[in-house]
């Protein structure tokens, strides 16, 4: 089992920035990945960080979004500046504890266990 939680969201003017964290407990974890969850989307993938230090983002998000990891407190940061509205999301941090050769860690199914969600909201 793994219990995660997350914090750091909140209401933010377009420009600004919030930093998420999300606080892992239990078992040992291949990758930790943040997703988004916007009104009448599909829940989408932000970036993902492995146990060995790879980090990956979407692609339309990369050089706003950052993901860090502070290892002797178990917890993994997602670090967002140059919010926009359309960043307005609940957005979830998930682990996945199980290997395969075939795992591409961006899509949601892959991810065992997840945080309760914290949302996001961007004013224009």
């Amino acid at each position: 089992q793994v219990q995660l939680v997350e914090s750091g969201g909140g209401l933010v003017q377009a420009g600004g920035s919030l930093r998420l964290s999300c606080a892992a407990s239990g078992r040992a974890f291949y990758a930790m990945a943040w997703f988004r969850l916007a009104p009448g989307k599909e829940r989408e993938f932000v970036g993902s960080i492995r146990t060995g230090g790879s980090i990956s983002y979407a692609a339309s998000l990369k050089g706003r979004f950052t993901i860090s990891r502070d290892n002797a407190k178990n917890t993994v940061y997602l670090q967002m500046n140059g919010l926009k509205p359309e960043d307005t999301a609940i957005y979830y941090c998930a682990v996945k504890v199980s290997f395969k050769y075939s795992d591409t860690y961006v899509r949601p199914v892959e991810y065992e266990y997840w945080g309760q969600g914290t949302q996001v909201t961007v004013s224009s």
